[in-house]
């Protein structure tokens, strides 16, 4: 056995981080397996269904963050493409569209190589991230999905920062 094999059997699982970071900001939390746990998070447009996976053996955790809304048939070319004008402006984690269901999500991961233990504020930042990312772009895609918008016109409204309160 490999000193790299011993030290990441005796690594903490990152995902009791996020257990307790669930209770801390009171989402709903669901632990299926050692290694998976889902949550629900209501943003400001949309629930948000969060997935983080465990994998040992790679010593990473994986991130999907999913929005409840499916893309039909006819505009997911449009999406895609206004995914690719969106992941050019992010610095961390990327959009998908997962093509059988339809399904949009934002993915991120985090590699604890070497044994490294992921600390609360690791954590904390990949789901935030995830939010701030879904939460941002979630009016750029419904004005491609249901308003018909192309990707450059949805991108240029979801990228206009409001001042001030109304």
């Amino acid at each position: 056995m490999t000193a790299i094999a011993v030290l990441a059997r005796d690594t903490i699982n990152p995902l009791d981080t996020v257990e307790e970071l669930a209770s801390v900001h009171d989402w709903l939390i669901d632990r299926p397996g050692n290694d998976e746990v889902t949550m629900m998070v209501e943003g400001l447009w949309s629930s948000l269904h969060v997935c983080l996976n465990w994998r040992e053996e790679l010593e990473g955790l994986h991130l999907a963050c999913s929005f409840d809304v499916k893309v039909p048939a006819r505009r997911r070319e449009e999406v895609r493409r206004l995914i690719a004008l969106i992941n050019e402006q992010l610095y961390f984690g990327h959009f998908d569209l997962w093509q059988a269901e339809g399904t949009l999500m934002f993915r991120h991961g985090l590699l604890l190589s070497g044994g490294a233990e992921a600390n609360a504020a690791q954590c904390e930042t990949l789901i935030n991230l995830a939010l701030e990312a879904c939460e941002r772009y979630f009016p750029a895609f419904q004005f491609v999905i249901w308003a018909g918008k192309n990707a450059e016109e949805a991108i240029e409204s979801s990228l206009l920062e409001t001042q001030g309160e109304a």
